[in-house]
């Protein structure tokens, strides 16, 4: 079989300094607050991890920083470069032209390193005929095409190159960057693609909150609660996105920014909309601080789905011990186990485990991050 590789460069570049995507002029603004960046790091994850699985596959890649350059790294010798790029500058353009020639030529398998705006796409070249499969590396990744890490990409791209492993049906989602900006979250379905899938390796697409009645009455619990038993005066609280921690917010008497990360201490909002530089200052100034987060609705994440402002040094800075997870019962009815995927694999590894998640008045459950 041929599996075909396809970088995004710039994918997930705007996630720690505090944008919402990268795509556009969010780029040129995530350089300007100094962004590095992240989908080089995930690409050589997932190809340490795919030669070590020993798919027998032969790798044809995408030229330059869209595929050679790393795969020339971990893979020397070992793969084919197809297409060429138009400009020194990465665009969506070669990412649809170079996988519409794998297409062409016959892969069984196009990975791609990127998030939901690269997984549209690549499903708009291959029109569903070729199998994707998404290595997460973008701000946010509601699609269902993605593995739950990289070294995952790589066990279930290797199954299936050895004929191991299945293909189910896999949405593309997307949502209205300057929407998500102004912090209204659209999402849309852009589509179906075919995706190989392993249990427990595949991530679900995102399920929205959904804004009934008794749902919004159990995250008012929820926050009650925080705040009668769970509150420490004197302390640093971060706040992760998302409507369950926007009630604790309210609780506490702040204005949440509901797809940002705020913080408070002492019943005042110190911090709104923030980026890793943010919170790390803030940290320096409240030592004594503690996350509230709650899990993407569908998939499980706590950490590395549209939140990475509250990146590996922030997590380690605050404690394992410091992480309060808030989530609704309808939620969670939906949620097996949580997840995270930080770009640390070692806190990662840290992080594993069962965690409290408060889910009601009084009712906090035992769920394992795994």
């Amino acid at each position: 079989m041929l599996v075909g590789l396809i970088v995004n460069p710039i994918a997930g570049m705007g996630g720690r300094v505090g944008l919402k995507g990268t795509d556009g002029e969010a780029y040129r603004e995530a350089l300007r607050r100094g962004a590095r960046p992240v989908a080089p790091g995930r690409t050589l994850r997932f190809l340490e991890a795919w030669l070590a699985a020993g798919s027998g596959a032969e790798l044809v890649v995408a030229p330059g920083a869209m595929g050679s350059d790393y795969a020339s790294r971990i893979v020397p010798g070992g793969f084919k470069v197809v297409g060429t790029l138009r400009g020194p500058e990465t665009t969506a353009e070669d990412t649809r032209r170079i996988a519409g020639e794998m297409a062409d030529m016959g892969v069984g398998l196009i990975v791609f390193v990127g998030g939901d705006g690269t997984a549209r796409d690549v499903a708009s070249a291959v029109d569903a005929e070729v199998p994707v499969l998404g290595v997460p590396s973008g701000v946010k990744m509601y699609s269902s095409v993605f593995a739950v890490n990289p070294e995952a990409a790589a066990r279930i791209a290797a199954a299936f190159a050895r004929g191991e492993a299945g293909l189910r049906d896999a949405e593309v989602l997307d949502i209205d960057e300057e929407a998500y900006r102004r912090g209204e979250l659209r999402i849309r379905l852009y589509g179906y693609v075919k995706t190989p899938y392993l249990e427990g390796l595949v991530q679900a697409g995102k399920e929205p909150s959904s804004g009934i009645g008794d749902e919004e009455e159990n995250k008012e619990a929820v926050a009650r609660f925080f705040l009668e038993h769970l509150y420490e005066p004197c302390t640093l609280y971060i706040l992760g996105p998302g409507t369950t921690v926007k009630a604790v917010a309210d609780a506490l008497g702040v204005e949440k920014t509901l797809l940002g990360v705020d913080a408070v201490h002492s019943g005042v909002l110190v911090g709104r909309d923030l980026d890793e530089r943010g919170i790390l200052k803030l940290l320096d100034a409240y030592p004594r601080a503690k996350l509230v987060v709650t899990p993407i609705g569908g998939q499980g994440f706590l950490f590395g789905r549209g939140n990475h402002q509250i990146s590996p040094q922030v997590i380690r800075r605050v404690g394992r011990g410091n992480i309060v997870v808030v989530a609704t019962r309808h939620k969670m009815r939906g949620i097996r186990v949580l997840r995270v995927d930080t770009g640390d694999p070692a806190l990662d590894e840290e992080l594993k485990g069962y965690i409290r998640v408060l889910v009601d008045y009084g009712e906090i459950r035992m769920v394992k991050i795994v």
